[in-house]
């Protein structure tokens, strides 16, 4: 975790001041409990994750690092997030119930391709979903 304290030698640029890394023994009590958190916070997801995503993160300093690539590893930037709901949505628009298959089975099919568009942010109201299952029955 980084403390960090405004420079005061250096001079205002733009209006924002610099900032450079606080020494130790000038933490305050405030500052000792926040470094403190992001340790715990830091040792949580190192104990839960797998180590491929472990070896991903390693080299992050601090928690915010660490899930913001989470956030991009798992996530993917927008165009990523729009490639994976337009393959969701796709998935959605031609399910079909298959023949010798249960009633249960599908509508579970449909509840979780209808739970990754919600991820996705893609809403269906239950008219919609109830009129695609319809649809996707069989004519028997």
């Amino acid at each position: 975790m980084r403390i960090l304290k405004s420079n005061t030698v250096v001079a205002i640029t733009d209006g924002a001041p610099h900032h450079i890394d606080k020494p130790r023994n000038e933490w305050t009590a405030e500052d000792k409990r926040k470094a403190n958190l992001d340790n715990v916070a830091k040792y949580i997801l190192y104990k839960t994750l797998d180590k491929v995503t472990f070896s991903k993160i390693k080299m992050c300093r601090t928690v915010k690092e660490i899930w913001e690539k989470l956030i991009q590893l798992c996530e993917g930037n927008e165009q990523t997030k729009e490639n994976k709901l337009s393959f969701v949505v796709q998935k959605f628009d031609n399910i079909k119930m298959k023949i010798g298959k249960s009633m249960h089975d599908y509508d579970e099919r449909i509840s979780g391709i209808i739970n990754e568009l919600n991820t996705l942010g893609k809403v269906y109201s239950n008219k919609e979903v109830a009129l695609k299952e319809v649809r996707g029955l069989p004519k028997e």
